[in-house]
């Protein structure tokens, strides 16, 4: 029980995480964001933006690593979609665990449901609705040659539009490295605000 809470605590400690990870940990942190329901407390976003952030410095070569998160992002995505087209409608009755919520995947639903294919590429940037809009795809049989597309869109924009924001922050803004705990929370409260945004609508509409 210690060891994981001990493994929680390093994974709010985000610096701490991308320096301990390296490539392998990082490429595997993001493949089980997008690929095994786990999204909702994984910390893609900040960490992506925190490597950046370490390859200006010199610590990861930021080439080699937005190939590889690109790669896990994308192989990622089609585990979702697979296990989506395997699983069927059936994945709605399933009962909630330490890596899986319904509420979750019902959330996906209606997010895919208002914004059709798009909503891949949308969601990269959502998180929780990010791990389960492959799923949903996938019961939804989606064609597996138009979804990889949305796929592979999605992830390179992510991956990168993350990556760069950091490497920037770095380039750019002086002494950003003190306080990439600020900017750790401001990165979760822009990548929730579409979430929240969409739920207040949605009740304000009810």
């Amino acid at each position: 029980m210690h060891t994981l809470i001990e493994w929680f605590n390093r994974l709010r400690d985000v610096q701490s995480l991308v320096q301990t990870a390296g490539y392998a940990g990082l490429t595997a942190l993001i493949f089980a964001e997008t690929g095994l329901f786990i999204g909702f407390f994984l910390p893609g976003d900040s960490v992506m933006v925190s490597a950046g952030l370490f390859a200006q410095r010199g610590y990861l070569s930021i080439g080699l690593l937005g190939s590889l998160l690109t790669a896990a992002s994308i192989v990622g995505d089609s585990t979702g979609y697979w296990i989506g087209r395997a699983t069927g409608p059936r994945m709605f009755r399933r009962e909630d665990s330490l890596l899986f919520k319904r509420r979750h995947l019902i959330a996906a639903h209606q997010f895919y449901e208002r914004h059709g294919g798009k909503a891949v590429i949308i969601a990269r940037f959502m998180p929780v609705i990010r791990a389960f809009a492959p799923v949903v795809a996938g019961i939804g049989e989606m064609p597996y040659s138009r979804y990889v597309v949305y796929s592979i869109a999605g992830s390179v924009l992510w991956v990168w539009s993350m990556l760069l924001l950091g490497y920037s922050l770095g380039r750019y803004v002086p002494g950003v490295a003190s306080h990439i705990d600020i900017v750790v929370v401001l990165i979760v409260l822009v990548s929730v605000a579409p979430a929240l945004i969409a739920r207040l609508n949605a009740r304000r509409k009810a």
